[in-house]
C-alpha cells in the first residue's frame, strides 16, 4: 500500500552520518485521528511523526525518512540519547489512556505489519530496537500500551518477544543493571524503588501486559531475566 501524503513541517537533518537503526512506535492519544494528523503538522505544536496509521488502516506520510521526525522527544535507549535522530516513528491511531484506551484493530495491525516489514527493510534495524515509546521515555510515556500486540509483530518478524520465560530468582537490587542491559534508562542500584518504578512499569507494559504495577512479581522477574538473556543473543548474533 502507498501511504497518502500529509507533509509535516515539523522536521530537521538527521546528523551524520543518518543511519536509521531504531523503530519507534507510538499511540496518538487524541480523539480521532484527524485531530492527530493536525497536530503532527501544526508548526507550533513542533512534534511530527515519520507516518501515521489509522484504525482503518490508512497509513499517511508526514516525513521522509530522510529526515528526523520530533516524535520521542527527551528519550533515550541502549545508550542512544538522540532517538529522533536515530529511528522512524509511528504513530498508530488510538485514544489513549485519556481518551478511552482500546485494542488497535485487525486492519490498523495489518497495516502497521507491512509498513514495518518495510521499513525493516530499507533500514538495518535489529529486533532489540524496535521499542515503544513508554520504553525510551518510561518516566514520561505509557504508549504504545499494554493493549498493544507486541507478540504479533514479533511473530511477522518485526522486534522480538521471548517465549520461553524459566522461573527465576531476581532481588529489587538486580532489576535497575537487568534493565539497562535490555535498554531501558535505569536509575542505580541503590535508587530508591519509587525511582525504579516506572521504569519497571514500562518494561510490564511490553512485556508482561497483564498486570502493569511496577511491583516486582515472580512473573516480572522471570520476565526480566528472558529479555535481558534475548537481548544478549541478539547482540552476540550481530
Amino acid at each position: 500500500m502507498t501511504p497518502r501524503q500529509r507533509p509535516s513541517p515539523n522536521h530537521n537533518s538527521r546528523p551524520a552520518p543518518g543511519r536509521v537503526d531504531m523503530l519507534v512506535l507510538h499511540y496518538t492519544g487524541m480523539k480521532t485521528a484527524a485531530e492527530a494528523i493536525d497536530r503532527l503538522c501544526d508548526p507550533a505544536a513542533k512534534v511530527s511523526s515519520h507516518y501515521v496509521v489509522e484504525e482503518d488502516g490508512t497509513v499517511w506520510q508526514l516525513v521522509q525518512e530522510t529526515e528526523r521526525a520530533w516524535h520521542s522527544g527527551e528519550s533515550s535507549w541502549q545508550g542512544t540519547r538522540d532517538v529522533n535522530g536515530a529511528s522512524v516513528g509511528i504513530e498508530i491511531v488510538n485514544p489513549g489512556h485519556e481518551w478511552g484506551y482500546r485494542p488497535f484493530p485487525e486492519a490498523q495491525m495489518a497495516a502497521l505489519e507491512a509498513l514495518a516489514r518495510g521499513i525493516l527493510a530499507r533500514h538495518p534495524i535489529p529486533a532489540d530496537r524496535v521499542v515503544g515509546h513508554s520504553d525510551v521515555a518510561p518516566r514520561r510515556k505509557q504508549d504504545p500500551g499494554e493493549l498493544f500486540d507486541w507478540r504479533r509483530l514479533a511473530t511477522a518478524g518485526i522486534g522480538f518477544w521471548p517465549e520461553a520465560v524459566p522461573a527465576a530468582a531476581v532481588t529489587m537490587a538486580e532489576v535497575p543493571r537487568l534493565l539497562r542491559e535490555i535498554g531501558y534508562d535505569a536509575p542505580a542500584a541503590d535508587a530508591a524503588d519509587a525511582a525504579i518504578r516506572p521504569v519497571l512499569t514500562a518494561f510490564q507494559r511490553r512485556f508482561r501486559q497483564s498486570l502493569c504495577d511496577g511491583a516486582l512479581d515472580e512473573e516480572t522477574a522471570a520476565r526480566i531475566v528472558a529479555v535481558a538473556r534475548a537481548v544478549a543473543a541478539l547482540r552476540a548474533s550481530r
